[in-house]
């Protein structure tokens, strides 16, 4: 399995995932992902509270540490001291917020996004989206030599995005990539 070639963080999406989103986030955190980001961006904060408290046991019961997307108010409510945000979210925090959490992580899509989120102290980026992929239709892949880039121009960790399966996710390892991220491949996964 993929999770025994390289490092590997599951991003949701309940939408994928259906009936079977739980079934399929703990199959993940069972598995021996390095963590399980809650990117679910269409629910507003109460909603995506109640659902971080559901998958916050799941990760808890398989020791998998749980990373809030996009809202540092749950996280600091549900005692999660891991954040993933967005580029722009990211550079409008205040450095005494971000002082709050363990680790934070920052989506970017060019190596400037990663050379400032890593000058403005993110713990990791996530680069992408590197593969073609059914949740950027339309959206040409930025593609390996993208992430090569990013990989050399930053020291802070960086994980690829994006059409990512366990066919290519050596390639990504192989462009510098400190591991990977994956959604469809997980969300789409039979439990």
């Amino acid at each position: 399995m993929i999770m025994s070639m390289c490092r590997v963080i599951c991003v949701t999406n309940r939408k994928l995932a259906g009936e079977q989103f739980a079934a399929r986030v703990e199959k993940a955190a069972k598995s021996g992902v390095e963590a399980v980001i809650l990117r679910e961006k269409d629910l507003g904060e109460e909603e995506y509270e109640a659902l971080a408290r559901q998958i916050k046991g799941i990760c808890d019961r398989y020791r998998v540490p749980l990373i809030i997307h996009t809202y540092p108010g749950v996280a600091e409510r549900l005692g999660v001291l891991r954040l993933h945000l967005s580029f722009a979210a990211f550079m409008e925090m205040k450095e005494e917020q971000r002082k709050r959490f363990e680790k934070i992580g920052v989506s970017v899509h060019s190596l400037r996004e990663a050379g400032e989120a890593e000058v403005a102290k993110a713990s990791y980026v996530i680069a992408g989206h590197i593969f073609a992929t059914d949740c950027k239709k339309g959206a040409p892949p930025r593609g390996l030599s993208y992430l090569e880039e990013v990989c050399r121009g930053v020291e802070i960790p960086v994980y690829a995005i994006g059409g990512i399966t366990a066919g290519n996710a050596a390639q990504c390892i192989g462009a510098g990539a400190a591991g990977v991220c994956m959604m469809s491949s997980l969300m789409l996964e039979p439990v």
